[in-house]
This record gives structure tokens, C-alpha cells and sequence, in this order.
């Protein structure tokens, strides 16, 4: 299929270009993550936490304003990878954190 073909899309009922409809299927592939205040959030950004959240498994508490740098999208709209000193395979919810 070249780029001069047209699609039905059956979404919005209309024919558009065969390079719409795949820019299409792939944004529909693609999770968005947002923290708690509703700020996109993508893979190398640096956080800070809104709540003491006690981490199980490390016997350590993360305090409110902790700074998380560089993090990275899972694939779950929910949760994120991160990295800190002393806790290794830390995954955070991201309704606890706030983008920097």
C-alpha cells in the first residue's frame, strides 16, 4: 500500500490516507503515562515524590520531595522504573509522583 492509497476508517466513518491511518495504529500502540497533577511524562525524566512511600523488601522509607532522576516507562499507564541509591528495581506508581 503506497501513501497515494486511501482507507476507510471506521472510527470516524471517513477516508484518509494510508500514511494517517498507520501514524494512527501506532499512536494507538503507545501508552501515556501522567502524574498525579497530569503532566505527561516520557523516559529520562526526573520526578519528585508527593507522599512518604515506605519501600518493601528495602526497609527504607522514601521521604516527600525525594528527587528520582532519569526514569523509565514500563509500558503500564500506571507505573515507572527507577533508579536510587541503595534500592535496585525500584517501581514507582506515578499518581505519586510530579514531573521537575
Amino acid at each position: 500500500m503506497s501513501d497515494e492509497d486511501y482507507v476507510y476508517d471506521e472510527d470516524s466513518g471517513e477516508w484518509i490516507s494510508a500514511a494517517e491511518a498507520r501514524e494512527k495504529t501506532a499512536a494507538a500502540g503507545q501508552v501515556e503515562v501522567r502524574d498525579a497533577v497530569g503532566n505527561l511524562l516520557a523516559d529520562g525524566d526526573q520526578v519528585t515524590l508527593i507522599k512518604d512511600l515506605e519501600v518493601k523488601g528495602a526497609g527504607q522509607t522514601l521521604k516527600r520531595g525525594t528527587l528520582i532522576k532519569s526514569i523509565r516507562l514500563t509500558g503500564d499507564a500506571q507505573e515507572i522504573d527507577c533508579r536510587y541509591d541503595g534500592i535496585k528495581g525500584l517501581v514507582l506508581r506515578a499518581e505519586f509522583v510530579r514531573k521537575r
